[in-house]
């Protein structure tokens, strides 16, 4: 104390110091160990999830599952992508991007819906890949679904200020924010309503999960019918002349229509936040699927009436980039029903808004258990149930960029992120379906999902760089090709081999819920998010290489140093199963005679 006191360096300083610099030291051994570390689902089910304390409390129906999923997805899409798209990138033809669109986010979802009845645990894309690829990926995929939260939170509570602005009949949301001169362009209007609302709804989400999905059942009955009156005016008050004048159906081509379903891709962002609710539902193998799909076919049909609703009413080159539904009714003379879509569109961004931020905080507190930020993130309140400091710490991250940031600035980063996890679940998927559940040799699987992503993005740059008279039926031919013959190979040729030793147990099978006709639709998945990631800006690549190179950075500094020291049983790279499942009942026995 007299040292401290003297000013001198505390002993204990030193000791961290010195230990932190030899951790830094072993660097490269401690990759070795750790990259490739992997759980088993009854690890991640039951050891992980002591960490946090208290369990979460089960108190969710599927009739719960499916509210989050619509109220999650209705307030992000339509009221925040549909103008700029309609306007500046597919024209009238934006309802066919959201219908491309969804088949990816439904195909996503089939992914999503087997993993969690699989592994219903809190942690959603970071929990499957962590037990299928190891532990970089989980975290790469969990840090990048945590962005696209932060950042798409922050977003459409931004819109929520336009809207709310035109639900009190303002004409420009500008002025209820506060410009400053010394900011740059793009983060110089600081608003202060959006951080209003994501405060407000932080500190409802501290107090309990059930309360939270009651408030959004309710709002997201009420935003229903509130869709089914604009789809109902707006083509009551249309014309279809607008959907092909001027220029067409699709003004900018058929790119401009699969360029615009990657950014309404956008729109999709919330039916994964169903799958993080695992631990806090009664029956999540009947739940889960039926809360997951259900949710992304409901959300598709609306968000393609809405779309269609928007183009009749105007003509797209009048659609206005922000408030477009409010704008358009008082185009056509509606000045009162503007007031109400303002009224509306708010009360369905509160919902997305509520649903986002119920996931991102599951997403963190799992991250936490695992050890790869700090733990202290991953502590459940024994009375709420809630992960109070995750939820804490994310609202005070998205309020502070949702009062500086403009939209546009992430909408396309958001995308991106999102597409790359969507696209290594469903990789995750066929190769725990083919190697892991099957317990075959992953060689001729990893060959396989290797190549179908190789061919894809070769698909995708020949359709970007219009290199259409030999390379698009080229790969097109080698995609289909090559899925039937690993279709045929591990699925065919298994039966017949299984049949004719007269095993029942037949490769790729599970007893649980799983997706039909595997291996076609993750593989149709696969396809779909490296072509959607392709035709996105090289600025959003830009952006996302800057923080990837980040998070890779905390991992190493940070992550990496964290779990190697807890010694944590692992399986390494699928390697010494037999091992890691004596340790795991041993470590087991220990967990329960200290619950003892």
């Amino acid at each position: 104390m007299e040292e401290a006191i003297n000013g001198s360096p505390l002993p204990g300083n030193n000791i961290f110091f010195s230990t932190y610099l030899h951790s830094l030291s072993q660097i490269p051994h401690r990759l070795r160990e750790r990259v490739l570390a992997t759980w088993t689902p009854q690890q991640e089910l039951n050891q992980v999830r002591l960490r946090s304390g208290a369990d979460m409390k089960r108190k969710l129906m599927w009739y719960d599952l499916v509210a989050l999923g619509v109220g999650g997805m209705l307030g992000v899409g339509v009221f925040v992508t549909t103008g700029p798209v309609a306007a500046n990138i597919s024209g009238p033809a934006v309802f066919m991007s959201y219908i491309i669109a969804g088949v990816s986010a439904l195909l996503s979802s089939l992914c999503y819906a087997e993993f969690s009845v699989q592994i219903p645990v809190a942690g959603g894309a970071f929990s499957y890949l962590r037990v299928t690829f190891g532990e970089f990926v989980g975290y790469f995929a969990g840090v990048n679904i945590l962005m696209e939260y932060v950042l798409s939170n922050a977003a459409v509570s931004r819109s929520f200020t336009d809207y709310l602005c035109f639900a009190f009949g303002g004409s420009d949301p500008n002025k209820w924010r506060i410009e400053v001169d010394g900011l740059m362009k793009g983060y110089n209007m600081l608003d202060f309503p959006a951080v209003a609302l994501i405060v407000l709804l932080t500190i409802f989400l501290c107090r309990s999960t059930k309360e939270s999905s009651i408030l959004n059942l309710i709002m997201t009955v009420f935003h229903v019918i509130f869709f089914g009156f604009i789809i109902i005016a707006g083509f009551w008050m249309g014309s279809g002349e607008n959907l092909v004048k001027p220029g067409g159906l699709a003004p900018f081509g058929v790119k401009g229509v699969l360029n615009g379903a990657a950014i309404v891709y956008f729109s999709y962002i919330g039916y994964d936040s169903v799958s993080t609710m695992a631990e806090e539902i009664k029956n999540p193998s009947k739940s889960l699927p039926i809360g997951i799909v259900g949710s992304v076919l409901i959300v598709s049909a609306l968000y393609c009436l809405m779309a269609l609703s928007l183009c009749v009413m105007v003509p797209y080159n009048q659609i206005s980039d922000r408030g477009s539904f409010s704008i358009a009714f008082q185009k056509i003379g509606w000045k009162w029903a503007s007031n109400v879509v303002g009224a509306g569109a708010s009360l369905g961004i509160i919902a997305s808004l509520l649903v986002a931020m119920l996931g991102q905080a599951r997403y963190l507190c799992v991250i936490g258990r695992a050890r790869l930020v700090p733990t202290w993130l991953a502590k459940v309140h024994p009375s709420t149930g809630t992960p109070l400091n995750a939820t804490l710490f994310l609202g005070v991250c998205q309020a502070t960029i949702a009062l500086f940031t403009e939209l546009d600035i992430v909408i396309e980063m958001i995308s991106i992120g999102t597409l790359l996890v969507f696209y290594l679940v469903a990789n995750a998927l066929i190769y725990r379906r083919f190697v892991i559940v099957a317990k075959s040799s992953p060689m001729y699987t990893l060959i396989f999902l290797l190549c179908l992503s190789c061919t894809s993005i070769g698909f995708s740059i020949s359709w970007k760089f219009k290199q259409l008279r030999w390379a698009l039926p080229l790969c097109a031919g080698s995609i289909v090709t090559i899925i039937a013959l690993f279709h045929y190979h591990t699925v065919v040729m298994s039966r017949r081999d299984n049949n004719n030793h007269n095993n029942n147990n037949n490769i790729g099978q599970i007893g649980k819920w799983s997706v039909p006709l595997m291996p076609w639709p993750a593989s149709i998945s696969i396809f779909l998010n490296v072509f959607l990631m392709t035709t996105l800006r090289r600025l959003s690549y830009q952006r996302f290489g800057v923080w990837a190179c980040l998070i890779t950075l905390f991992y190493v500094l940070y992550g990496v140093h964290s779990t190697y020291k807890e010694g944590d049983i692992l399986e390494v790279g699928g390697g010494v199963e037999g091992v890691s499942n004596h340790n795991s009942s041993s470590q087991q026995a220990k967990l329960d005679i200290q619950m003892v």
